[in-house]
């Protein structure tokens, strides 16, 4: 069962606090059990829904409707590679055909050892850099197929762990919650 940890109980009642109506802290504890277990399970959503006084099934529909937030496993990095317009026009789609043949999955699969997810996206905004692709909504453009192999075998050695934290993660920087935003007098 993913409910939340008691660290992360502890951030979640501080992020509810910072909001006038607690339903209003539903993304940001559902990006919260996201970087504890790098996607949203039931028990998790059941964990939320119990923290904001909400149902479950408005937990999991706002889940189910944001892109960023998965509802099913993914890999420890999950890799989103660009195939509109631009990317396109700039070799995106062999980008794609070339990231299938290196991981050995389709976009929407998961590597066997669970390290890579692979997905095929619309514009991430890096367009002045096609093709692009972002691994945990990091962004890397102008990328090569050697390229691409290179940043695999980065990830796999955790040569870019500084850099690209596990999926999940989209801020390393905590925001304190213990402050006041009353000014001194």
């Amino acid at each position: 069962m993913a409910r939340l940890s008691a660290p992360n109980v502890e951030r979640a009642r501080s992020t509810i606090a910072l909001y006038p109506h607690a339903r209003s802290a539903l993304i940001p504890l559902l990006h919260l059990a996201q970087e504890q277990d790098g996607w949203v399970d039931e028990a998790a959503m059941q964990h939320i829904a119990e923290l904001l006084e909400i149902t479950p099934a408005e937990v999991l529909g706002t889940a189910s409707f944001y892109d960023m937030i998965f509802t099913e496993p993914v890999g420890k990095h999950l890799v989103s590679v660009c195939t509109n317009i631009a990317c396109l026009l700039n070799g995106g789609v062999e980008l794609l055909e070339h990231a299938e043949k290196t991981l050995g999955v389709r976009a929407g699969g998961t590597t066997a050892d669970g390290e890579f997810t692979l997905e095929e996206v619309e514009c991430i905004a890096l367009c002045g850099d096609a093709p692009c692709l972002a691994v945990n909504w990091r962004f890397r453009g102008k990328v090569t197929p050697s390229a691409f192999d290179t940043l695999v075998d980065d990830l796999r050695a955790g040569r870019l762990a500084e850099e690209i934290p596990p999926h999940g993660t989209l801020c390393r920087v905590r925001r304190d919650t213990t402050k006041t935003s009353e000014s001194p007098a």
